[in-house]
């Protein structure tokens, strides 16, 4: 097993496919750090990787609503506290970053620029969060079409009628 190394220490990348695309989960430090769009540099396999794999696998299969990972999350407070709120936000179901910026006690733009900088997209379900207006960007391979098919797949599409 070969791992890419990185200034915090090793990374190991599995490529997992699904039908939003090819995407790599990066493991640092006995957590998931990222999720990206594209092919591992380097194939690994560890005990985190294959879970994770087989997580994301069920959730493009329709059996799974909520992952269950370690996760890691870099960046400042402002941006891990953007992420749990996202990450708390169910299945199949959406709020605005208005919403997010209210229990935060921050401006919506302020988390609309961590939402877009959120690490592990799908897992840490940015997807379903909206601006005021309805839907808004996406900063996964494909944009606004994949978070639509996000949505679609959680049955949270409702919006868009």
């Amino acid at each position: 097993m070969r791992a890419t190394r990185r200034q915090h220490g090793v990374m190991l990348e599995r490529t997992v496919t699904t039908q939003f695309g090819d995407l790599v989960l990066v493991e640092e430090a006995g957590a998931l750090a990222a999720v990206h769009w594209g092919r591992a540099r380097q194939e690994a396999t560890s005990a985190l990787l294959e879970e994770a794999a087989r997580q994301l696998t069920a959730y493009d299969q329709g059996t799974l609503e909520a992952f269950d990972l370690p996760l890691k999350i870099e960046g400042s407070a402002f941006q891990r506290a953007v992420c749990d709120a996202i990450y708390a936000i169910p299945f199949g179901e959406t709020c605005t970053y208005g919403d997010i910026a209210r229990s935060l006690g921050a401006p919506a733009q302020a988390v609309g620029q961590a939402c877009g900088a959120n690490p592990i997209p799908i897992i840490i379900p940015c997807h379903r969060v909206m601006g005021a207006k309805g839907l808004t960007g996406f900063s996964g391979a494909g944009g606004v079409e994949t978070k639509v098919a996000l949505l679609k797949h959680e049955k949270a599409g409702g919006f868009l009628i």
